[in-house]
């Protein structure tokens, strides 16, 4: 039991379904007095997700078993500095007397600087990170990896303690110049045993049959946006590639790209081998992994992916691009050959031909994938947090301590400014 309970502020941009049960969780710590702000409602609302291309609305609890509260967006709502501003976030941090501010918006939005204002003017201590484990960005223009060499180390420096989810993000931030008592990692992590319970309870040789698979196929996943950066186009192609006989391609997710892949299945005559699931909502996705055999996603970038975090719960063993930040926490732990070079499709389909050669071998990954995510937990990520804000604390308080002058001095000085000179 923590011998200090802290007032906490999480700062959210929306409702999301895999922080909801971290949140739950945070709430019932002893060591926690737990509020979330949102700063959108997006997830719980219905609203169109320019990434899926599709209107969104998660159909599991997201706003249950915490205290939460909404703070009016007055920005544009767009992908922008200004897309995201909200200046209720003052008055709440103001007013709240918390010892910690959780910053979980990136410091390209304006509310990050609002909560970071006032929680500076507050005496809170301020927690935020990165997830990513590369400054190079996600579309790929070189002078933006140059800024963040120059602002980076500045940035985390404000941080009273960053926080960060995975290895690779670790030695990122590390890499900047930061010391590494500075940083703490924090695993990015699902409801585990949601998904593991979920999964016990899915019949797998039904669903597989949907898709027209046998029980003696291997079914290959791919479950993300159908995105230009997941490159769900080299997974379509190392599956015809590796000429996989008795195996399906089962696509979960939507996006732009649907239609290119679609065309690019039948040009590659196996479009008869190919399933395009669509959007399948939180519910459903137990379903979907405990069916499959190996999941693959081929990021060229990919922060973390809580998908690898689900799949294995659900018993589904992951192959993934070396962009993908899980692949160090989670995917090599299980099987070091499951890691490719983002963008060789060669060798994907190598990857693929070699899973799907030794099936009892794919079959028995199965239990190292879940065995792995006990490890992996949100337990574990909870009391990192609480670690990281006991650190961040205690630091602000020796800062605050030894900002203040010593009493006897200024009586001194002030007997001193006051003698009438001889």
């Amino acid at each position: 039991m923590p011998d200090r309970r802290y007032r906490v502020l999480a700062v959210a941009t929306h409702p999301v379904q895999y922080m909801a049960p971290v949140f739950r969780r945070m709430a019932a710590h002893p060591g926690f007095g737990m509020h979330v702000a949102y700063c959108s409602m997006r997830g719980a609302e219905a609203a169109h997700d320019p990434e899926f291309g599709a209107t969104v609305q998660w159909d599991v609890p997201l706003l249950e078993g915490y205290s939460w509260s909404h703070v009016p967006n007055h920005g544009s709502g767009a992908e922008s500095f200004l897309g995201l501003r909200n200046p209720g976030l003052s008055k709440l941090i103001r007013d709240g007397n918390y010892d910690a501010v959780l910053c979980f918006v990136g410091y390209v939005r304006a509310t990050f600087w609002i909560a970071h204002r006032a929680a500076k003017a507050s005496g809170a201590a301020f927690l935020f990170g990165t997830d990513t484990i590369t400054l190079a960005p996600r579309d790929g223009r070189a002078w933006k990896t140059s800024v963040k060499k120059i602002l980076w180390p500045r940035l985390f420096r404000l941080a009273d303690q960053v926080i960060v989810p995975s290895s690779g993000a670790l030695d990122l931030i590390v890499s900047l110049g930061l010391p590494p008592e500075r940083v703490t990692l924090t695993p990015y992590s699902v409801d585990n045993a949601w998904w593991m319970q979920q999964s016990a309870a899915v019949d797998r040789a039904a669903i597989r049959a949907s898709w027209g698979a046998s029980a003696s196929d291997a079914v290959i996943l791919f479950c993300a946006k159908l995105q230009p950066w997941k490159r769900p186009a080299d997974l379509v192609q190392a599956f015809a590639q590796a000429n996989l006989s008795n195996a399906l391609l089962v696509i979960a997710g939507e996006g732009p790209r649907r239609a290119q892949l679609a065309g690019q299945a039948s040009a590659l005559g196996i479009a008869d081998r190919v399933r395009f699931l669509g959007f399948v909502n939180q519910s459903r996705l137990p379903a979907v992994y405990t069916s499959a055999d190996l999941m693959v996603l081929p990021s060229e970038y990919e922060p973390f992916a809580v998908v690898v975090n689900e799949a294995m719960c659900c018993g589904c063993p992951v192959a993934s691009s070396d962009q993908v930040g899980a692949a160090r926490d989670l995917v090599l732990p299980v099987n070091p050959d499951f890691v490719y070079p983002s963008g060789d499709v060669s060798a994907l389909a190598a990857l693929l031909g070699n899973a799907l050669a030794d099936r009892a071998r794919l079959a028995s990954l199965r239990q190292a994938a879940v065995a792995h995510m006990h490890t992996w937990s949100p337990e574990r990520n909870i009391a990192a947090t609480f670690e990281a804000i006991d650190i961040a604390v205690s630091r602000k308080r020796r800062r605050s301590t030894s900002a203040q002058p010593d009493p006897s001095s200024v009586t001194s000085s002030r007997a001193a400014s006051q003698k009438i000179p001889e």
